[in-house]
């Protein structure tokens, strides 16, 4: 049986457990729960109201976060051909065919993005084992599979983020660090709500979003009040 540390339960006695925040108290919050040596990630996670048995398609999309993510994107990208010296302007990291496709084969996974030119997936294809369980495989439904692979570039660089419902039906991904300003992390958790609320699908019945937590790397979790947030999305859209 694992035992809070004391620094941990410290932590605990600033959030109250039986309180939904609205963003600007959870952000408050979070901020005060600041304790690692470290620049924390601020990760948000939401529990959807969806029957994985029933559905047929798990719930995805993306977001571009307005203040970015706080950490620089690795990018690696499948092509070949005039598109290669066009992905290594737009700034890829790593560029390249058969070639990567082996080493990834091998177990090298040091990149965060993966994006491929349609011209080159029967050679990615096999990759889906290797890189669909950790949120990587590209995929034309998250605009990953292209050939404008300088406009995803882009996109990355300035905060874009892929997520994915996982077989429990929970949504989680990093909105930020705990050094950004707080008016940074609301404008992020805003859009990233809001962006997981319009993944909707058609045939969803019921309530979507069930709970909203927020957490620091080394921190309790705070539960988000989304309401008023998604509604005021709506008036401003």
């Amino acid at each position: 049986m694992n035992r809070l540390s004391k620094r941990y339960k410290g932590l605990l006695t600033r959030v109250d457990a039986g309180k939904e925040y609205d963003v600007d108290g959870a952000v408050a919050c979070l901020l005060q729960l600041r304790s690692a040596k470290f620049n924390e990630t601020v990760e948000l996670s939401v529990k959807l109201g969806i029957d994985t048995k029933k559905t047929q398609q798990p719930v995805r999309g993306s977001v571009v976060l307005p203040h970015g993510t706080g950490r620089k994107i690795r990018i690696l990208v499948f092509t070949q051909g005039e598109a290669i010296a066009k992905a290594q302007a737009a700034g890829a990291d790593h560029v390249g065919g058969q070639d990567l496709v082996e080493k990834v084969k091998g177990g090298w996974m040091e990149f965060d993005a993966v994006i491929a030119t349609p011209d080159v997936m029967k050679m990615v294809a096999p990759l889906g084992k290797v890189l669909g369980p950790r949120g990587l495989m590209p995929s034309p439904k998250t605009g990953t599979v292209t050939f404008d692979v300088d406009k995803i570039i882009a996109e990355l660089q300035k905060g874009r983020i892929d997520f994915k419902m996982d077989k429990d039906a929970n949504v989680q991904f990093s909105v930020g660090k705990a050094g950004f300003e707080a008016e940074q992390l609301r404008d992020n958790i805003t859009a990233a709500v809001t962006a997981v609320a319009n993944a909707k699908p058609p045939s969803a019945k019921g309530v979507f979003i069930k709970n909203v937590t927020l957490s620091l790397t080394m921190s309790p979790a705070v539960r988000l009040n989304t309401a008023g947030m998604l509604q005021q999305s709506k008036t401003t859209a």
